[in-house]
């Protein structure tokens, strides 16, 4: 009798890029800029070698890994301001909880941008790409919600202030100034 063939499947390329762009949100979320890509390979079940074949550099690679979890960000401002006007709701507000919303669920989204932010110091094209992304952000707010410098400039000011208070996970401090900057005394 002849034993049964199994058929194994290779990933292509572009599934080995997908894999390859889960793992470096992880590890670049984890160590920041200064994750080694051998770690990066190796949570990603391939080479050094073949990582490098995919992302010519580690410049590349964390771009990259930026851009997902900006991709992520930027579809959840969009979905926010397309439901608050399906509803007849304020872009802004129903933006923001949205945001508090993703950062609950996806902290990777903030602790790569915090990263990059430190990493756009030395590196002209990190920065290059935290512009872009600050950029259309900003264009995408903006136009939705069709508000003035002044207001924007608050309200992305106030989504900073979260960030660093989610990155201290103040939230869960019973301390005054983690509630008062956290929004959690009562007072807005």
């Amino acid at each position: 009798m002849t034993p049964p063939t199994t058929t194994r499947t290779l990933s292509t390329a572009e599934e080995r890029r997908t894999e390859l762009l889960d793992a470096a949100v992880r590890v670049f979320a984890d160590r920041g800029y200064s994750a080694p890509t051998t770690e990066i390979a190796k949570q990603a079940g391939i080479s050094q070698a073949y990582l490098f074949r995919l992302f010519p550099t580690k410049v590349d690679l964390f771009i990259a890994a930026h851009r997902t979890t900006s991709a992520r960000m930027h579809a959840t401002f969009a979905e926010a301001a397309r439901r608050a006007h399906a509803e007849g709701l304020e872009p802004l507000e129903v933006m923001g909880k949205a945001y508090a919303e993703l950062l609950e669920r996806d902290r990777d989204v903030l602790l790569v941008r915090l990263h990059a932010q430190v990493a756009a110091g030395n590196e002209p094209r990190i920065r290059d790409e935290v512009r872009r992304c600050f950029r259309e952000l900003y264009e995408l707010v903006e136009r939705e919600t069709g508000v003035g410098a002044d207001e924007l400039r608050a309200w992305f000011a106030y989504g900073m202030l979260c960030d660093v208070m989610a990155s201290l996970d103040a939230d869960h401090l019973d301390e005054p100034w983690a509630r008062a900057l956290s929004g959690s005394d009562g007072e807005s």
